[in-house]
């Protein structure tokens, strides 16, 4: 019942300005909560890790445990974009320095990437409004140009003897190779279990960042490695398939161990920061400059993504045949999948 203390044209005046700006009444009985709702950032960030995914728990995980430390007992609605600004260059600041280091521009994105991570599900939850997020109204550092470039044939070489020169070098030569065959990143081998592998048709199911997957060719040989470490490290069907020789998965910190030591023999690779992702870079060009962009775009994994060259990439997608076509030009091998020379 209007109350009569309100005149019933400007109930209705009210009634058609909400209309105009398509407010409900719905929307006024459920606009975010007071400042004594909204929760503090040590109440709140781990509601945001538990939520999220591992990859993204794992990438803003310690960026967010500082944030708490800093401002675990202030609410979300009390940090301006200035404070978030600040914060960024001091932690910046505090990154650990290495021979890669690019100035602490990889530090600076993942905070605001953490932050407004955080604020995003704060607004879905409704305790702030959209338009008082702060971490949207501060600009992520401009990233530097990536100094990872194809290794040429030579220093490849080189690199793949030298990885096979360890105390496992079964192990290090699988990893390596597998990375050169399907220029994955480090996600799609150390989550490969032994039932993403189709063995009559050599492919392997990758899974990476953003909760990808894709069936990627490998040569006859490396799908004989695959089986052969699986059946003498003792991989369970659903399980991590790449073992240590004690039963262990492997994790990311093996790749560090392994490019250390390659460092030590080669020191172009100690100088030049060279990485697993380097094998990445390097097939991938190899692709490209042989088989074309669209072969290259399919190899990479990126045939879906909405960052590359907007509506081409549409039409120059390539097929699973195609890649594996690629794939045995690359190794020399023939694969079941590949096109013939009358099909090409």
């Amino acid at each position: 019942m209007t109350s009569a203390r309100v005149r019933p044209e400007v109930v209705e005046a009210a009634r058609t300005l909400l209309d105009q700006m398509g407010i409900t009444a719905e929307d006024l009985l459920q606009a975010p909560g007071s400042p004594s709702q909204v929760p503090t950032f040590a109440e709140y960030v781990p509601v945001v890790l538990a939520a999220v995914g591992d990859g993204a728990r794992r990438t803003y995980g310690n960026y967010l445990h500082k944030v708490v430390d800093r401002w675990g007992e202030r609410r979300l609605d009390e940090v301006t974009p200035t404070e978030i600004e600040t914060l960024m260059r001091q932690l910046q600041g505090e990154a650990v320095q290495r021979r890669n280091s690019r100035g602490g521009s990889s530090t600076g994105e993942h905070v605001i990437a953490a932050l407004r991570c955080v604020y995003r599900r704060a607004v879905a939850d409704r305790l702030i409004a959209d338009a008082d997020d702060p971490a949207r109204k501060v600009a992520k550092p401009r990233r530097p140009t990536s100094q990872r470039i194809a290794l040429p044939d030579e220093r490849l070489s080189e690199l793949v003897v030298a990885a096979a020169g360890g105390r496992d070098p079964e192990l290090d030569a699988l990893i390596v190779r597998f990375h050169i065959e399907t220029a994955c990143r480090r996600g799609g081998l150390l989550g490969l279990r032994p039932m993403d592998l189709d063995v009559q048709q050599c492919l392997v199911m990758l899974r990476e960042k953003g909760g990808t997957f894709r069936w990627q060719p490998v040569s006859p040989t490396l799908m004989t490695f695959l089986l052969h470490h699986v059946d003498q490290r003792s991989a369970a069907p659903d399980q991590r398939l790449v073992r240590y020789r004690d039963g262990r998965p492997i994790g990311a910190r093996r790749y560090d161990g392994l490019f250390k030591r390659i460092a030590c023999d080669l020191p172009w690779v100690a100088s030049q920061g060279v990485s697993a992702h380097w094998l990445r870079h390097t097939t991938l060009t190899w692709v490209e400059r042989v088989y074309g962009y669209g072969v290259a775009l399919a190899y990479a994994g990126h045939a879906e993504s909405p960052n590359d060259t907007g509506t081409t990439a549409r039409y120059v997608k390539a097929t699973l045949q195609e890649v594996a076509t690629a794939l045995a030009g690359l190794t020399g091998e023939p694969h079941p999948l590949a096109l013939s020379e009358q099909e090409e």
